[in-house]
């Protein structure tokens, strides 16, 4: 919910230190962001994020030549800027990544495909929730590909996240060398592009991996998601974290209609959804399947 305060607002800055800052920053000026970004993500701001939430947002008060937190507050909730909710969402929301992250979940990915093509046949499909710069669909893209022995494997992924920005960083699919440097020497030369020229110290995702993945905005928090299941596995990994108890059953109560029955549902290292809902049970570490009646 909104809390009801202005550019009027006359509370202290939140601490000593803020008084050699470039703009006043008051608690009243956090509070209204944490009321915004988990009305609007469903994020939910601890605290100790006050740092982080000035100066991420910051930046956006230069790029507008505002002068306060609070007019910029005031102008986003009187509807004065519609398109700068984009960039606050943007700038507001963690994007920790990397290749084969929590790698224990694609071979169970990889045995997952192989056995649901034996019993089903026709093309598997995938959603990865949160997909960030790409690499975790990028990584799945690649699990499937080895499975099956082919670059063009019966597969469709379907990668979404909130923030436009990353999604632009996955559908170009370029990163530096050390972003992939941890990553086997045969994966490089099987899924990868080297830079030349200007392009030199870069990597390309293979083509051929990049038609396997579909990526699109998406807010979890949305009344209606642009997916159609059902789903062979749903990745949704470090993501929970950043909702309340409330916002995460939600998701999860429509995450299960979207899965098939054997499907899987893949969390991250730190996220617990038997506390959450009932309709899923433990399949591994972090893996959970729909539960049996």
């Amino acid at each position: 919910m909104n809390l009801p305060l202005s550019s009027r607002d006359t509370a202290r800055p939140a601490s000593k230190s803020d008084a050699g800052k470039e703009f006043d920053f008051t608690r009243a000026d956090f509070e209204r962001v944490r009321g915004l970004i988990h009305q609007r993500a469903g994020i939910s701001l601890a605290d100790s994020k006050q740092e982080m939430v000035y100066s991420r947002l910051a930046r956006r008060l230069r790029a507008l030549g505002l002068e306060s937190f609070a007019r910029y507050l005031d102008d986003l909730e009187a509807g004065r800027m519609p398109a700068e909710w984009e960039s606050f969402v943007n700038a507001l929301t963690t994007n920790l990544t990397s290749f084969f992250r929590e790698s224990h979940h694609f071979p169970l990915l990889a045995e997952h495909a192989l056995k649901a093509r034996r019993a089903h046949g026709g093309q598997l499909t995938v959603w990865c929730s949160a997909s960030s710069t790409g690499e975790e669909p990028y990584s799945i893209a690649m699990t499937l590909c080895e499975a099956f022995n082919t670059l063009t494997p019966p597969v469709s992924i379907i990668a979404t996240d909130i923030d436009t920005n990353v999604l632009a960083t996955a559908a170009a699919g370029v990163y530096p060398l050390e972003r992939v440097d941890k990553l086997e020497p045969e994966r490089l030369r099987r899924f990868f592009l080297k830079g030349k020229g200007a392009q030199e110290g870069m990597v390309r995702v293979r083509p051929e991996l990049r038609q396997l993945i579909s990526f699109r905005q998406l807010n979890l928090l949305a009344d209606g998601w642009d997916v159609k299941g059902p789903f062979d596995a749903i990745f949704c990994r470090n993501v929970m974290i950043y909702f309340d108890k409330p916002t995460q059953r939600k998701i999860l109560s429509r995450f299960v209609p979207l899965m098939k029955p054997d499907a899987l549902l893949f969390a991250g290292h730190s996220e617990n959804f038997l506390y959450v809902s009932d309709a899923l049970r433990l399949r591994g570490k972090t893996v959970y399947e729909l539960g049996r009646s």
